[in-house]
């Protein structure tokens, strides 16, 4: 069982004041998270926070302009500060507020800071310019980017006590992780191509006839585009099914978080199946009521008791 820890160390100005800047940077950054982690309690949102702010520079470095070898170098600068993080080498007055944030964030809870590991090597697997072949070989590089953030969420969250299958929580977890990766996969395949990166599958490209790639509004002429979305949603929705397994494990506000989260990606995912092409012509997003009735859903409870009662006639 995966418990987080009840009762958090005493949070300092200094560490109030670093938590106020990460929560900044995530409302400001992250605005389908930021729907999610409202629904927590103070500590447990301070936490992801926490975890999305230096989730965040970690992505900045790889996406941004500088030259690789630079990028390289200063993402091992940022695995160095993880192991003074994860060592109790960040004191409360040092100058880093997403430092002091995660180290007191890691004091309070159950975080595996190994998951932020993964998120540098997914990040380095980008700088190098690496392309998949397979879906096997996709999902190793979901793991590092989404897998793994699952994982470090659920050291939060923690888990309902004498819940059912709990053991498999952190599977559960990363396969969400993998849904909603997947997702932005598909919702940014323009923006990727533009920028020179290719996530889908080599072999999925070249079944629906779009190796070619994605280098303008319309889908390479001849091939099955919306074929090739199609194929990509059912695998998405197959890993929200699995990954959604998850829900019943959670305190009700936990539960709500992750049920919002997904939730907001699950509609992204309904839009493009009915307009493939239209992530050819720019990002698909969801309006702001949208988001907002997920997340009340979310809080109800809806979609954990919708799973749980098909766990139960499956068992039956």
């Amino acid at each position: 069982m995966i418990r987080a820890v009840e009762s958090q160390p005493h949070a300092s100005p200094p560490v109030l004041a670093a938590y106020s800047y990460c929560e900044a940077v995530t409302g400001r950054q992250a605005r389908n998270f930021a729907y999610g982690i409202r629904l927590l309690p103070t500590p447990q949102r301070r936490a992801m926070s926490a975890l999305y702010a230096f989730s965040r520079r970690v992505d900045d470095i790889g996406d941004g302009a500088l030259a690789d070898d630079v990028k390289v170098g200063r993402l091992e600068d940022t695995r160095t500060l993880l192991t003074r993080i994860r060592e109790g080498g960040v004191a409360e007055d040092d100058t880093d507020p997403v430092a002091v944030a995660l180290a007191h964030a890691a004091g309070a809870f159950p975080i595996p800071l190994g998951g932020l590991d993964e998120l540098i090597d997914g990040v380095l697997m980008d700088v190098r310019g690496e392309t998949y072949e397979t879906w096997d070989d996709l999902k190793v590089y979901c793991r590092c980017v989404a897998g793994a953030i699952g994982r470090l969420s659920l050291g939060v969250f923690g888990t309902e006590p004498g819940a059912r299958g709990v053991d498999r929580a952190p599977e559960y977890a990363d396969t969400l992780g993998l849904a909603l990766q997947l997702t932005n996969i598909l919702r940014d395949v323009r923006e990727d191509a533009v920028g020179g990166r290719t996530y889908l599958p080599a072999d999925d490209l070249a079944k629906f006839g779009c190796s070619a790639g994605f280098s303008g509004p319309r889908p390479p002429e001849g091939s099955d585009f919306a074929g090739l979305v199609h194929f990509e949603v059912r695998r998405a929705r197959a890993l929200f099914a699995e990954g959604y397994r998850l829900l019943p494990m959670l305190d009700r506000r936990s539960g709500a978080c992750v049920a919002a989260m997904a939730g907001i990606y699950r509609r992204l995912l309904d839009r493009i199946e009915r307009d493939p092409e239209a992530v050819l012509r720019g990002r698909v997003s969801l309006p702001g009521r949208e988001k907002a009735y997920v997340a009340v859903r979310g809080l109800s409870g809806l979609d954990a008791r919708h799973v749980t009662r098909r766990t139960v006639r499956r068992r039956a």
